[in-house]
């Protein structure tokens, strides 16, 4: 009785859940066959296996291959149900700004229908021929699985939220326009949070202005960078070098300043070469 998501591609920092979600948002948008996807099946085929070796939910009197055939099936139709579900309601980004609410859509939208292969498959497996009366003694069961396996897919798929170059020819971003009269023309090198301030690290000096990190990113799209810890956003042409120390890595940027990666997105950042 289980459902699970593959994730694709959220965005957000480990400052809390919302942000980690809204990196699975991103990530949900990405095709099943990319390596993400895969990731998301693979998290799922080890929950079925683990499923099966406890037996849970009743299904321990069953020979462990019944177990395993059952549980791991499930969990990898559950896993194509999660994408499918995933890619309708993130569909060009609609979700993004409410991580919550598509957490909430997903689990339930895979619960719907996913609901009534878990009642078929278990019936047919342990009972015979299916009885309708024990239709809605699954939902329960089934809702709180996938909204388990919708967590897990989300932690363990969680990326940096990152902002893209704008194509040639398109308007300045958004944000370039928050920058103070001393600061405007200058190359914006990192965003640091700073209580309810943001100061701006830029080639012509640095200065704060009142706003919010995540609504700066948001405005942000149209220079390629990401928000490399909860508290900065780097442009990726500032950064000159990186060095780990206690397992932690730091960007230099130019102007000899440095930006802090966390652990949580050092690998992803790795791969996208920014270090």
């Amino acid at each position: 009785m289980v459902g699970s998501v593959p994730q694709s591609s959220l965005r957000q920092s480990p400052a809390s859940f919302r942000e980690r979600l809204a990196g699975a948002v991103h990530a949900s948008r990405m095709a099943m066959a990319t390596r993400q996807s895969l990731r998301g099946f693979a998290v799922s085929a080890a929950a079925g296996v683990f499923l099966a070796l406890i037996g849970a939910f009743g299904s321990d009197a069953a020979p462990m291959g019944v177990r395993l055939a059952y549980w791991v099936g499930l969990c990898l139709a559950g896993a194509v149900v999660g994408t499918a579900v995933t890619h309708l309601i993130g569909h060009e980004g609609r979700a993004d700004a409410h991580p919550w609410l598509y957490g909430a859509l997903t689990a339930i939208g895979i619960t719907l229908p996913f609901t009534a292969v878990v009642w078929l498959v278990s019936e047919l497996t342990f009972h015979g021929p299916p009885r309708p009366q024990t239709l809605s003694l699954y939902v329960g069961p089934v809702f709180i699985v996938t909204t388990g396996m919708t967590a897990l897919n989300f932690l363990v798929q969680r990326r940096p939220v990152e902002t893209h170059a704008a194509p040639v020819g398109a308007a300045a971003p958004r944000f370039l326009e928050r920058l103070p009269v001393k600061l405007r023309g200058a190359e914006l090198h990192a965003v640091e949070a700073q209580d309810h301030y943001l100061r701006l690290h830029t080639s012509r000096g640095q200065d704060l202005i009142l706003m919010r990190l995540s609504d700066a990113v948001a405005e942000l799209e149209g220079i390629e960078g990401a928000q490399t810890h909860r508290s900065w956003w780097v442009a990726k042409s500032a950064v000159e070098d990186a060095r780990r120390a206690d397992g932690r890595a730091t960007l230099r940027l130019k102007g000899g300043l440095e930006a802090p990666v966390s652990r949580a997105y050092a690998k992803a950042l790795r791969e996208a070469g920014w270090f």
